[in-house]
């Protein structure tokens, strides 16, 4: 037991070092190349953070544990909103830029559209429905990245923006920021591992059941680089970039780490809990999913801010699940 422990600690220390280095190469990119903070949070930032539930995921699916690269994949999406977006935003909320924020909303709930429909129709996670996940991934990178070089920051900003941008060119290089990306990244991901694998050993050694460690310990653990990407972000004063993080996570889920697992070794939904005698899954799991998704991005896009109080209630229903989990 105190080996597990060790590393499960090892781990945090990787990933907190490895979010700080991450976090100072994404917004040296974004700064140099005049990249809004919240493109970058999406697409770059958002794959080095989800590469543990890629790994997580793609693993389990071909050991033949499918429910875990499945509760890996739907539990880090509420983390990642009920949880992380959700501390984000009580600490620090404020005005988000919604011609940004719409691409990777968007891009969601029309992929989670597909999922839910697949879900609730045949109840099997085939390799055509991975391809095509896959598939969107792609395709919202390339919009992504094509919107964030039309749309370039507000000129008034942009005036101000070049001061810092020669300031910090003084002190690192093109090539430093790479670095302190992919190293970041790695760290990140190493972290994570550890944290998963020794986490759930020591959930199991306690005897919480499988079921519960897949949606909660698992997604928790691999969503651990969203968190302390959102903290260190937060600490450095770009709470924009957090957002375009959580939000980029969150479709990276759905279509990448779910796709992904998919196409690798197709499964079915597990059953392995139940909820009013219907599978816990279909009437917990994906509406929360759905509903926590809307509930921090909608207001968000039609007032152009984001609220404590969404931070706050938010909080509360992530505290309301997992403590459901372990009383099912």
């Amino acid at each position: 037991m105190l080996i597990p422990v060790l590393l499960f600690a090892l781990g945090l220390v990787l990933l907190i070092k490895g979010g700080d280095w991450f976090v100072d190469g994404a917004t040296g990119i974004a700064e140099r190349f005049h990249v809004p903070e919240i493109i970058i949070g999406a697409t770059v930032v958002s794959i080095g953070t989800t590469l543990p539930e890629v790994m997580v995921s793609a693993t389990s699916a071909l050991t033949g544990h499918g429910e875990i690269a499945y509760g890996n994949a739907i539990g880090s999406i509420i983390c990642n909103t009920a949880l992380i977006a959700a501390i984000t935003v009580a600490v620090r909320p404020g005005p988000v830029d919604t011609k940004a924020l719409k691409t990777p909303v968007l891009f969601f709930f029309g992929s989670a559209a597909i999922y839910v429909v697949n879900t609730y129709v045949t109840g099997y996670f085939g390799r055509p429905l991975g391809i095509l996940l896959l598939a969107i991934f792609v395709v919202y990178l390339v919009v992504t990245v094509r919107q964030g070089f039309r749309n370039p920051v507000e000129a008034a900003a942009e005036e101000e923006e070049t001061k810092e941008i020669e300031e910090k060119a003084t002190k690192n290089s093109m090539g430093k920021d790479i670095l302190l990306l992919v190293v970041g990244a790695a760290l990140v991901a190493v972290g994570a591992d550890l944290l998963v694998d020794n986490g759930t050993l020591i959930a199991q050694a306690l005897g919480v059941p499988e079921s519960v460690i897949a949606l909660t310990f698992v997604a928790l653990g691999t969503s651990l680089p969203e968190l302390v990407t959102a903290i260190t972000s937060l600490a450095k004063g770009h709470g924009a970039l957090s957002l375009g993080n959580v939000i980029g996570a969150n479709l990276f889920n759905l279509v990448l780490v779910s796709g992904m697992s998919m196409t690798l070794a197709p499964f079915y939904i597990p059953e392995s809990s139940t909820l009013f005698g219907v599978n816990a899954s279909l009437v917990l799991d994906i509406p929360l999913m759905l509903f926590v998704m809307a509930f921090l991005t909608l207001p968000a896009l039609k007032t152009k801010k984001l609220s404590r109080y969404q931070g706050i209630v938010l909080l509360i229903l992530y505290a309301a699940f997992c403590g459901i989990q372990f009383t099912m």
